[in-house]
């Protein structure tokens, strides 16, 4: 992120740049700022975009050697093209050696180091990872947001508001707002306007599922399920994501038996360091063998949906009452 600020920074741009990564709001944030800074504002004649993976190689080639229209060059960017995952090398090969006024911008969320492209496009261009963000960093920069807006919260409350919107930053930015407006005639923000305003994702339900079920609370558990169905969300999505957690809850415990701390756990499961922490808190409450059965379950309850020998609502249920037993 620093070398692309730089670039623009002196005018010295390189002529690819890849921004990849989860973090989709940092992503765009940055794409948005290499396309002012190399583009002229409302110049549609060298200024193209490209979406998904059923793009025309041969026409973004021949796009590229067609020189710009009274500019100093053309900027192509192209968004969750694949092309760094298979099907690049045609394209790998124009960028060894692509023409002087031909400039690419790829916006992708993953990407395989060892493909071609990355390659060429690492040793011609500039390659920038956008991760999830560590708790610090997503705290400092809600509290600066609410700064600039006149707005004070405490630690407690913030931490209340990351709990319910996770480490999502486009969905963090969008739940701001919501407060923001709702207290527009005060300048602090309570614990009951967090509560009052933003929506808990699906998935801390989720979360509070499994802590329910591990707490032996068959009761709470299922109304945590009744919650997600009456808004509107899939029993076999539910199912999923039970069957997603887990798993993560799995490799969490064998990762700690092993010695690994919440960093290094984070970094092998995907998450970041403090989510770790809570993955490893909920981990403990539970034997490996107890999360291996319930692993077990989910495939069990997928098939028996599938199969017809279930409906997807009833099956859930009974995954939840087995896995308590």
């Amino acid at each position: 992120m620093k070398q692309i600020n730089e670039d623009i920074k002196k005018g010295n741009f390189r002529q690819a740049y890849l921004l990849y990564g989860e973090e989709r709001y940092l992503r765009r944030q940055y794409r948005d700022k290499l396309q002012k800074a190399l583009c002229q504002e409302g110049d549609t004649m060298n200024t193209h975009f490209y979406e998904g993976t059923n793009i025309d190689v041969g026409e973004i080639i021949d796009l590229a050697e067609t020189l710009p229209f009274f500019a100093d060059r053309r900027v192509i960017f192209l968004s969750n093209s694949g092309l760094f995952k298979s099907g690049g090398e045609k394209m790998a090969e124009y960028l060894a050696n692509p023409s002087e006024t031909a400039f690419f911008v790829f916006t992708e969320s993953a990407v395989d180091k060892r493909s071609k492209m990355y390659k060429t496009l690492q040793s011609k261009g500039y390659a920038a990872e956008f991760t999830v963000q560590d708790e610090n960093t997503l705290k400092r920069w809600v509290a600066g947001i609410l700064g600039r807006e006149g707005k004070k919260i405490t630690e407690n409350t913030l931490q209340l508001f990351l709990s319910k919107t996770g480490t999502d930053m486009e969905n963090i930015q969008m739940e701001l707002e919501k407060l923001i407006c709702y207290c527009l005639d005060r300048e602090v923000i309570a614990a009951e306007d967090v509560e009052a305003v933003c929506a808990t994702r699906v998935t801390n339900h989720i979360f509070d599922m499994i802590n329910a079920i591990a707490a032996k609370a068959p009761k709470q558990a299922l109304e945590l399920y009744y919650d997600l169905l009456a808004l509107k969300e899939p029993p076999m999505r539910i199912l999923f994501l039970i069957a997603k957690q887990c798993n993560m809850l799995l490799q969490t415990k064998e990762l700690k038996n092993k010695g690994f701390d919440n960093r290094a756990i984070g970094s092998k499961i995907g998450v970041a360091p403090f989510i770790a922490g809570k993955y490893v808190n909920q981990a403990a409450k539970f034997r490996t063998s107890v999360l291996r059965h319930a692993v077990e379950k989910c495939v069990e309850a997928e098939e028996a949906v599938k199969t017809g020998r279930m409906n997807d609502m009833m099956s859930v249920e009974i995954l939840i009452l087995s896995v308590l037993q």
